[in-house]
């Protein structure tokens, strides 16, 4: 419950720009704009492209989120690395700030703002840090996979990170936080919270989603920025789309009754952008359809850096149509 409470909670913190009344806290444009400055600085000053080191900061802020094991940063920035990293693993000063001894154990930690410490607390010396690790390793793509397989020992970690610097190199930008509502507003459509209903077909199992009724060949639209990552047939979903954004969230799109033409898995895309129709596609094998009324399967499942599990897209789809209408309205 705290875990979905969290994920709600961040979707709505930011789809909105933080009041202007209080002057405690930045705008988000304030917040997106200094951290940009600070990816486009320690990118430059290692050669490396601004957004490997977005990509690598929002992955951390996302898992921080969701994960009581790891501190939350406070901050613009969410990078933070273990004291053994920093430090070097046999250092008996854990918060040794002393470059010269930080580098006889080993450590990794550099003083990114020549104020003569290496500080695991600064937000420089953390991103010059990160930035010269991975230029270690060399600039290109394959270079970044290799060095973040190395720090994070996790395949999927790995994906969802080069899946997060794409999406933020074809927009430019790290605005990305507007959604969809995954059916035209101006279509005939219903729908209701169906998470954990029963399902029989292939075995006891409960409802992960929910179903929005529509018609046959009713878009089905991107509720987010993200790239394709899955495409094709399952015998459960039928024709499905699986969307990855930039918050470690994959959005689940079944029982299609067909793509969006020219649209291949790896494509970026918008929130909005038709990706395919409703259908009734699934439950057997590849081709099967009419097996129940036409309608559209939305799930999201969350990554938190060790497993996925999914949680009910119902409140998220409420608060996207109700933005939609309130925007089209104004």
């Amino acid at each position: 419950m705290r875990q979905f409470i969290v994920i709600i909670t961040f979707f709505l913190f930011f789809s909105s720009t933080v009041s202007a009344e209080t002057n405690a806290k930045p705008s988000r444009e304030d917040l997106l704009s200094e951290r940009m400055s600070y990816y486009i600085q320690y990118g430059t000053e290692h050669f490396i492209p601004w957004y490997y080191l977005a990509a690598m900061d929002q992955f951390e802020r996302n898992i921080q989120l969701v994960r009581e094991d790891i501190p939350k940063r406070e901050g613009s920035i969410a990078l933070q690395f273990h004291e053994d990293f920093w430090a070097g693993p046999l250092n008996p000063n854990k918060n040794d700030t002393s470059t010269a001894t930080i580098d006889m154990f080993g450590g990794k930690g550099q003083d990114g703002n020549n104020d003569g410490k290496a500080d695991r607390n600064d937000v420089e010396d953390v991103l010059y840090t990160m930035g010269r690790y991975l230029s270690e390793y060399g600039q290109s793509e394959e270079d970044f996979k290799l060095a973040l397989w190395d720090y994070y020992k996790r395949e999927e970690s790995v994906r969802q990170i080069l899946t997060i610097s794409k999406i933020y190199q074809s927009n430019g930008t790290l605005d990305l936080y507007d959604h969809a509502f995954p059916l035209p507003l101006n279509q005939n459509y219903s729908y209701r919270s169906t998470w954990g209903d029963n399902r029989g077909w292939g075995g006891r199992r409960i409802h992960e989603g929910t179903d929005l009724f529509a018609s046959y060949g009713v878009p089905v639209l991107a509720t987010t920025h993200g790239v394709i990552e899955v495409m094709g047939w399952n015998e459960y979903g039928g024709w499905r789309i699986g969307l990855r954004d930039i918050h470690n969230v994959y959005h689940y799109f079944a029982h299609l009754g067909s793509f969006s033409k020219d649209l291949k898995k790896g494509d970026i895309v918008k929130p909005g952008t038709i990706i395919g129709y409703v259908g009734s596609s699934g439950y057997g094998k590849k081709g099967t359809s009419g097996k129940f009324p036409p309608h559209l399967h939305y799930g999201m499942y969350l990554d938190n850096g060790r497993t996925e599990w999914a949680f009910d897209p119902y409140p998220s789809l409420a608060i996207w149509e109700r933005q939609q209408k309130t925007n089209r309205e104004s």
